[in-house]
Formats: C-alpha cells, sequence, structure tokens
C-alpha cells in the first residue's frame, strides 16, 4: 500500500526562504551601482576605475582593484564631452559602446520564477495526492484489478464449496456468454455473498474475477457516501458507466450494509446523501443490460438491514451462503494455509481442525501464524502440534498473564471453580470433553480456564444438553459454595453464559413447561415484517414475568444437579485440586485417571 507523508506548511516557508537567499547570492554581485559624475571623476583620479563603455549619454564601468567594492559595477551620467581625453591621461582602457545586461537581468527574472513555480506544482500535486481536486469529487474510488493484477483462483478457497459451485455458472457466463443467451437465458444481475465476517466473501469474488479473467472492480460501501450531497450519486454513475466500457467485468462491492441500509430508519428524513446514493444505485442496476458482460458482486455480513428494494428479482436476484466451514472444510483451509510454513511431518490436521469448531477462514490463518510465530520463539526448526495446542488456546482464551501475582487464597478459589467445571461436565453426558485445566491467568479478566473441545461440528442440540451445558457452566460456583461455604466474583461470566441459554430456551426454542411451544424473541428484522422498531414486546408483562421465573427455575435447578455431582465427587474435588495448585496445569486424562482411581 502506497504511503502518503502528510503535507506541511513550513517546507513550503523553508523552500521561499532557500529562492531568496540563493537569488540574493547570485545576484547581488550582478548589481549595477548608479553613481552621480563628481564621484566618478573623483575615484577616476584617485586611479580607483579599472575599466569603463562609454555611450554618447552613460558611462558605465567596473571598481578597480583596491578600491572599496572591488569589482563593483557601476553607471553614471556623461556629462564631459572631453572625457576621452582625461582617461588617456589617467590610463584608463575604455571603449565606445554599453556592455550588455540584457541575459543577466533576465536570469535574475527567470530562475526565482522557475523555482516558485516548481514549488508551487509540487505543494499542488501533493495536496491533490492527499485529497481528491474539485474535478474528480464526482469520480469513484473503485481500485481496478486487470486481469494479471488477479492471482486468485478458486483453488486458493477451501472450506466452501456449496458457494464455490454457485459462483462456476458466473464464470462460464463471463467466459461463454453466448451458451446462455442461446435459449434466452439471461445471467442475475447481482450476487449477494452473505456470511459472517471473515469467512472469505471477497476472496471469493476474487477468485470469480481469477477464474473468468475480467477486470475486477472493487471498492467499499461506504466509499460511496461524502459529505457532499449528490457526490455518491455521482460515484455510482461515473463506476458503472466505467465497468461498461472494460465488460466484461465485476464489480464488487464490500460492506453493502453501509451503502444498502432500509431506508426511513435513519432519522434525518428521506432525502439524506446515503438514501440518494442508494436510489441511484438501484436504478443503475435496472438500467443496465445483464447481456453486456457487468456481474455486479457485493458482500454483506448484516443482511438482515438491508433495503427490500435491493434483493427483489432483477437487482441482487441471487445470495449465496458463505458460512463457517465444517470440519472438513477446516481441515481443507488448514492446508491451504499450512503451505507457507514449515510444518512438521507429523501434524495431525485433522485433530486441528476437531479443536476449531466454529473458527471461520480469517480465525484459522490467524491461528496458523500464532502457531508459525510461537514455534519461532521456541527455537524450533518446525511447527509442531504443541504450538497449535497452544496457539489454540491463545486465540479462544487469550494471552497467557503468567507475570499476574496471585494471592495463595485467591489461587486456591481458582483451582476449585476450574475443577468444578471439569468434574460437572466429566460426570454429565454429551458435553464436550475436557482437554486442558489451568491456573495460569488468561486474556484480560480469566484467572483461570478449562478447555473443553468439541469432537464433531452440531448443528442441533436436545433440549437434555442444554440443561447439561447449563450445569457444567454452574459447576465453578457449586465448588465454591462447597468447599468454602461462600462464593467470589468469579463465576459472572458463567452465569452470563448460563443465563443466555436458559432464556433461549424459553423465549426462543419453546422448551418451557409451563409456557409451552410459543416464540417470544423479537423479530431480528423489524424492518421487512413491520414489527415494531423502538424495541417493544409483543408478549404482555404478565408473560414476561412467567418468563423470568422459568429462567429462574432451570437456572436454580441445574445449579442443584450440579452441586450434588460434586458433593459426590468430594474426594476427587480435593484430589485435583492439590494437583492442580502445584503443577498449575492438568490435562483432562490426567483428571480421568483420578477419578478412576478414587472410584476404584
Amino acid at each position: 500500500m502506497e504511503k502518503h507523508q502528510k503535507f506541511s506548511m513550513w517546507y513550503v516557508i523553508l523552500g521561499i526562504w532557500g529562492v531568496l537567499l540563493l537569488h540574493n547570492l547570485m545576484f547581488s554581485a550582478m548589481a549595477v551601482k548608479t553613481l552621480p559624475y563628481s564621484e566618478f571623476l573623483k575615484l577616476l583620479e584617485e586611479g580607483k576605475v579599472s575599466e569603463v563603455a562609454v555611450s554618447a549619454n552613460q558611462i558605465q564601468g567596473r571598481l578597480a582593484d583596491g578600491a572599496e567594492g572591488s569589482g563593483q559595477l557601476f553607471r553614471t551620467v556623461r556629462v564631459d564631452p572631453e572625457v576621452s581625453r582625461m582617461l588617456e591621461q589617467y590610463k584608463v582602457t575604455f571603449k565606445g559602446e554599453i556592455e550588455s545586461t540584457f541575459f543577466r537581468d533576465l536570469l535574475s527574472w527567470v530562475v526565482p520564477v522557475v523555482l516558485f513555480v516548481g514549488i508551487w506544482a509540487y505543494m499542488i500535486r501533493r495536496m491533490q495526492g492527499q485529497q481528491p481536486g474539485f474535478m474528480s469529487l464526482g469520480k469513484n474510488k473503485a481500485k481496478i484489478y486487470m486481469q494479471e493484477d488477479l492471482d486468485v483462483s478458486f483453488e486458493d478457497v477451501a472450506g466452501v464449496d456449496e458457494a464455490k459451485q454457485e459462483l462456476v455458472e458466473v464464470v462460464e457466463f463471463l467466459k461463454e456468454p453466448g451458451r446462455f443467451t442461446r435459449l434466452g437465458g439471461k445471467m442475475p444481475k447481482g450476487i449477494l455473498l452473505v456470511g459472517p465476517p471473515g469467512t472469505g466473501k471477497t476472496m471469493l469474488a476474487k477468485a470469480v474475477a481469477g477464474e473468468s479473467g475480467v477486470p475486477f472492480f472493487s471498492l467499499s460501501g461506504s466509499e460511496f457516501v461524502e459529505m457532499f450531497v449528490g457526490l455518491g450519486a455521482a460515484r455510482v454513475r461515473d463506476l458503472f458507466v466505467q465497468a461498461k466500457q472494460k465488460a466484461p467485468c465485476i464489480i464488487f462491492i464490500d460492506e453493502l450494509d453501509a451503502l444498502g441500509k432500509a431506508r426511513g430508519f435513519s432519522g434525518v428524513g428521506g432525502h439524506d446523501e446515503r438514501e440518494q446514493t442508494l436510489n441511484q444505485l438501484l436504478v443503475e442496476m435496472d438500467g443496465f443490460d445483464p447481456q453486456v458482460g457487468v456481474i455486479l458482486m457485493a458482500a454483506t455480513n448484516r443482511p438482515e438491514i438491508l433495503d427490500p428494494a435491493l434483493l427483489r428479482p432483477g437487482r441482487f436476484d441471487r445470495q449465496v451462503l458463505v458460512d463457517r466451514p465444517d470440519k472438513a472444510g477446516r481441515e481443507a483451509i488448514l492446508k491451504v494455509h499450512l503451505k507457507n510454513i514449515q510444518a512438521a511431518e507429523d501434524l495431525e490436521v485433522e485433530r486441528i481442525a476437531g479443536m476449531t469448531s466454529g473458527m471461520s477462514g480469517a480465525d484459522l490463518a490467524n491461528l496458523v501464524n500464532e502457531a508459525a510465530l510461537l514455534a519461532v520463539r521456541n527455537n524450533k526448526n518446525r511447527v509442531g502440534m504443541a504450538e497449535f495446542e497452544e496457539a489454540v488456546e491463545r486465540v479462544v482464551a487469550g494471552l497467557e498473564k503468567k507475570n499476574r501475582l496471585i494471592n495463595p487464597e485467591e489461587k486456591k478459589i481458582v483451582a476449585y471453580h476450574e475443577l468444578g467445571h471439569a468434574l460437572v461436565a466429566l460426570d454429565l453426558p454429551g458435553t464436550d470433553p475436557v482437554r486442558k485445566i489451568t491456573i495460569v491467568p488468561r486474556g484480560i479478566a480469566a484467572l483461570g480456564y478449562t478447555m473443553q473441545v468439541p469432537t464433531e461440528d452440531r448443528f442441533l442440540m436436545r433440549r437434555t444438553e442444554l440443561l447439561n451445558k447449563i450445569a457444567t457452566l454452574l459447576g465453578g460456583r457449586a465448588a465454591e459454595a462447597i468447599v468454602f461455604d461462600d462464593i467470589s466474583t468469579g463465576a459472572h461470566n458463567d452465569l452470563s453464559r448460563a443465563t443466555v441459554i436458559a432464556r433461549s430456551m424459553v423465549r426462543e426454542y419453546g422448551m418451557s413447561q409451563k409456557l409451552g411451544q410459543v416464540y417470544f424473541a423479537s423479530d431480528p428484522r423489524p424492518q421487512f415484517l413491520g414489527a415494531m422498531p423502538d424495541g417493544r414486546t409483543e408478549y404482555s408483562e404478565a408473560t414476561a414475568e412467567t418468563i423470568d421465573e422459568e429462567v429462574r427455575e432451570i437456572i436454580g435447578a441445574q445449579y442443584q444437579v450440579a452441586r450434588k455431582i460434586l458433593e459426590r465427587r468430594r474426594p476427587v474435588l480435593e484430589k485435583a485440586a492439590a494437583l492442580l495448585l502445584e503443577k498449575e496445569k492438568i490435562d483432562g486424562e490426567e483428571l480421568k485417571r483420578l477419578v478412576a482411581e478414587t472410584q476404584a
């Protein structure tokens, strides 16, 4: 990326000062001094004139060495007609013409003017480089990538096979448009890539352009909107004009929600700059012919706030979901990124993919980079499983804070708290396996960490599994109450997550015995379905009280489940806590062995 330095007016002031100084040094010696004729005669008598040039009305000469101002040019008006006789008397060289100073005088004017013009041109160019000029305000800011600039293909995009299959048709249309138009078919005018951040939407769009070998116009939705009214609409028009000139091509608008937010909820009125820009985009999408070969692609992670007019058939009439990858997709993405690092030969990519459930492509790229940096820090030649396991912990829980001093009493509380989570998770069915328990502080506020890694991707969860998850989260608070007969603030995040799950069970999943199979959550897309935009609920206060009661009952019941498990496992809890305080880290297998030994 080109680096722009901030322009400073001090540069101009210093330049002008330097030009003036240079001018004085160059031309001060060439200045011609005007003398009275009497003073000239006096200098002549004193022998301080070296040479002169005489015309009918003027005498110009140079002072001799030894005179004040030696070598100085002078001129005087001729008064004495017999001056030649006097010059001969005093043996002064003279001639009958004035020395021309035209070029010297011209140079004394031209050099400063040229320097000033050069500095001014440089200043204007720098200012235009930092801020567009008036004539370019209506020009679009799209970055244009030609075929030779795009080195991204479908082979570089892994883990989104379904999305790639949807976009293969776009590539084939750009390569062979006649194949589709022969039967009267038309390519969709707009293709909207929808998915969470970091899933590869922008890379997919570049891969489409790279595979088809056509120019690629890339810009963000926020680059259309400016403080000057009408500029956004002008840029939209200019963008489509340029695209038609370079057809076939692809226009890609990233973060479309910055431009295409639903109209009517901005609070500024119906004629603000963003809405005018959106209106112009809608008009342009209606006006261009898809057979010309201009494909409009856009990406957003907030499709629920887009204007309905953008999503109707004839505009963005094809939506492609670019979701987080599953286990096989994560394995494929990891293999792509592992090509760029020196990985160990025995690296278990499938195991790493299983440890990274829910991560996007950007998360996996960051994970590989973190593992490589850890290997360098440990002075290793290859990146192995140990570095990847540590990288997963860094990404999920944060950086270890080994230098954070914790008093022994607090460390003891943290140890029992984390083991409470782990023992409840081991005892209940359907919970994620425990991989590691540590009391080394991580991140900003975590004083300990229990790492549970799912063995497979899950898309549905039963009511029993949700209840067991709540009990596992409350196991830390239950362990504190059993061992210390008191509780601490360390469970605030656990309580938050448990309450969210319980409230979702009641309001969204219909898992409440009192309220039945009813959906009470507010709609995520109020502008589409006409729900209240001010956050008002569609159920009564009595129903809200019942929801709160149900949430409290679920939380209370699962807390008792966790407490009973830990009271039964109290000997294991004590042994494991002593071991954890000694080693600061234990893995899930060690905890399982302790449980088996205690039961035996």
